[in-house]
C-alpha cells in the first residue's frame, strides 16, 4: 500500500483514492513570463515521478496543471517585450513544453490557462460574496479570512499570529481597504493599459490563489485525491485554495497535500535568490547538460528534500547514470550470443524479481527515490554478475531489462537503443582484433583511438569487443 506523507496532517497516511484504481491529481503550474528555472523544473519532475509512479502501480491518473497566464510580472514582460500578456504567454508555455519534455515528463492530461477560465473565476468568486466570505471594496473583492474555520490548517499558523505579523502592513493603501490585514484579493480593479474583463465588480482580472480554486475543481470535481507544489506555495497560495474552494463547495478540496523541497545552488548549497541573481534557467542548462542527466538528478532524490544543484552533484548523477545504462546495455550485447534458456533460469529471474519487490517496497514508502535507486544500484550489480557468465539465457536477459527498463520508467529514464553495431563501427572492431591477432598493437591502439575520438568507447571482454557511446 502506498503512503504518502500529508502535509495537513503531518504524518504519513496511507493512500485511499476517491475512486478505486483512479487518481485525480492537481499540481500548480508554473507562470509563464520567462523560461523555468531549476527550482521550477525540481517540482515538475518530482510530480511527474509521483504519476509516473502511481501508474507503474496500475492506477490510472488524472493528472491537471495549469499555466498562470495572467500576473504583474507577464504584464511587465508584456510591456518590456511590446506584445500582449497572451502572447508572452504563448511564447514562454511553448519554451515549458520544449524544456520538460527534454526532461521527459509527460504531458499533463490537461494544461488549464487562467485566460479561458475567466467567467468561470468570476462565477465561483460571485458565490463566495453570496455566501459572506467575500466583499467587494472599489472594484477590487477581497477573502473574508477570519469566516473560515480554521483558516491556517495547511500551514498550522493561527489566524491571532498571522494577524500580528501583518501588522507592519497597516499604512499600505490596500491594507487599509481591507477588513482586516490578512484578506486577501480575490478580484483586482483593472489599472490603466492593462488587461482586463467585465465583471460584477466592474473590470479586473483575477487574484493569483483564486485561479487554482477555480481550475481545480472545474476539472477534476470539488474534492481531489492529491494536491501538490513546492514547499513554498504552502502558504499563502495553497492555504488560501483549502479556503477559498472549501468555502465555496462545504467539502474537502484535497484529501493529501505533496510539498516538493527546494534546490540549493553550489555544493556548499547556496539558496536560490532573485535578488542575488542565482537562478539559472532549464533553457541554459540543457546546451551544456544531457537532459537524461539532469533528470536523473532531479528525480532521484525523495522528494521532500532539498536537492544541491553543483558540478559534485552533477558528476556524482552522470556516474550513476552511465552505471545503471552500462548494466543494460551489458545485457543488451550479451543477447547475440545467448542460448533460448538455462536450467537456472527460474532461481535467476526470482533473484531479479525480489529486487523488483524492494524497489515497490521502498517507493512505497512516501516515493523514497533515493532508497529505491539503492535498489536499483544492485539490481544493476546483480545484471552485471550475470552478463559476465560464459553461458547465459535469452529468456532471462530479456526479462532483467524489462525490469530495469520499467523501473527506471518511474524516473523518467529510457535507455535508448544505439543499433547494436553498425556496419562502420563493426568493421573497424574486425580489423582491430585481427590486428592484435598479428600483434600489430599499434594499427590496434590507432583504431581504439580514432574511434575514441568519434565518441566511441570500446570494451573488451572474454565474450569480444563491445562499444559504447561516451
Amino acid at each position: 500500500m502506498i503512503k504518502i506523507y500529508n502535509t495537513l496532517s503531518r504524518e504519513k497516511e496511507a493512500f485511499q483514492p476517491i475512486e478505486t484504481g483512479k487518481v485525480k491529481m492537481y499540481v500548480c503550474g508554473p507562470t509563464v513570463y520567462n523560461y523555468i528555472h531549476i527550482g521550477n523544473s525540481r517540482s515538475t519532475v518530482a510530480f511527474d515521478t509521483v504519476r509516473r509512479y502511481f501508474e507503474y502501480r496500475g492506477y490510472e491518473v488524472e493528472y491537471v496543471s495549469n499555466f498562470t497566464d495572467v500576473d504583474d510580472k507577464i504584464i511587465r514582460a508584456a510591456k518590456e517585450m511590446k506584445i500582449t500578456p497572451a502572447e508572452v504567454a504563448d511564447t514562454f508555455i511553448k519554451a515549458f513544453e520544449e524544456d520538460t519534455q527534454a526532461l521527459g515528463v509527460k504531458t499533463a492530461t490537461l494544461h488549464p490557462r487562467v485566460m479561458d477560465n475567466i467567467p468561470d473565476i468570476i462565477s465561483f468568486i460571485d458565490v463566495l460574496v453570496e455566501k459572506g466570505y467575500a466583499y467587494a471594496v472599489d472594484g477590487d473583492v477581497y477573502y473574508r479570512t477570519e469566516k473560515f474555520e480554521r483558516y491556517g490548517k495547511l500551514s498550522d499558523q493561527s489566524i491571532k499570529d498571522l494577524k500580528i505579523g501583518a501588522s507592519e502592513r497597516l499604512e499600505d493603501e490596500e491594507t487599509k481597504k481591507k477588513e482586516n490585514p490578512i484578506d486577501f484579493a480575490l478580484w483586482k480593479s483593472a489599472k490603466a493599459d492593462e488587461i482586463s474583463w467585465d465583471s460584477p465588480w466592474g473590470k479586473g482580472r483575477p487574484g493569483w490563489h483564486i485561479e487554482c480554486s477555480v481550475m481545480a475543481t472545474k476539472y477534476l470535481g470539488d474534492t481531489i485525491d492529491i494536491h501538490g507544489g513546492g514547499h513554498d506555495l504552502t502558504f499563502p497560495h495553497h492555504e488560501n485554495e483549502i479556503a477559498q474552494s472549501e468555502a465555496k463547495t462545504g467539502k474537502t478540496f484535497a484529501n493529501y497535500w505533496m510539498h516538493n523541497g527546494f534546490v540549493t545552488l553550489g555544493d556548499d548549497g547556496e539558496k536560490m535568490s532573485k535578488s542575488l541573481g542565482n537562478f539559472i534557467l532549464v533553457h541554459d542548462i540543457l546546451k551544456e547538460l544531457d537532459p537524461q542527466i539532469l533528470r536523473f538528478l532531479l528525480a532521484t532524490s525523495h522528494y521532500r528534500r532539498p536537492i544541491k544543484f553543483g558540478d559534485k552533484a552533477v558528476e556524482e548523477a552522470r556516474i550513476n547514470f552511465e552505471k545503471i545504462k552500462h548494466a543494460y546495455s551489458n545485457a543488451s550485447y550479451r543477447l547475440n550470443d545467448a542460448v533460448e534458456s538455462a536450467e537456472d533460469d527460474q532461481a535467476i529471474v526470482a533473484n531479479f524479481t525480489a529486487l523488483e519487490a524492494k524497489f515497490v517496497q521502498e517507493m512505497d514508502d512516501d516515493f523514497q527515490a533515493d532508497n529505491a535507486m539503492s535498489v536499483i544500484y544492485l539490481y544493476a550489480k546483480e545484471m552485471n554478475l550475470y552478463t559476465e557468465r560464459s553461458i547465459v539465457s535469452e529468456a532471462v536477459l530479456k526479462q532483467a531489462m524489462a525490469l530495469l527498463a520499467n523501473m527506471m520508467a518511474v524516473f523518467g529514464i529510457t535507455f535508448e537503443e544505439e543499433g547494436m553495431l553498425d556496419d562502420d563501427i563493426q568493421a573497424l572492431i574486425d580489423e582491430r582484433t585481427q590486428a592484435r591477432l598479428d600483434r600489430n598493437f599499434g594499427r590496434s591502439d590507432d583504431i581504439r583511438d580514432y574511434l575514441k575520438e568519434q565518441g566511441i568507447i570500446l570494451d573488451d571482454t572474454p565474450q569480444g569487443t563491445r562499444w559504447r557511446r561516451a
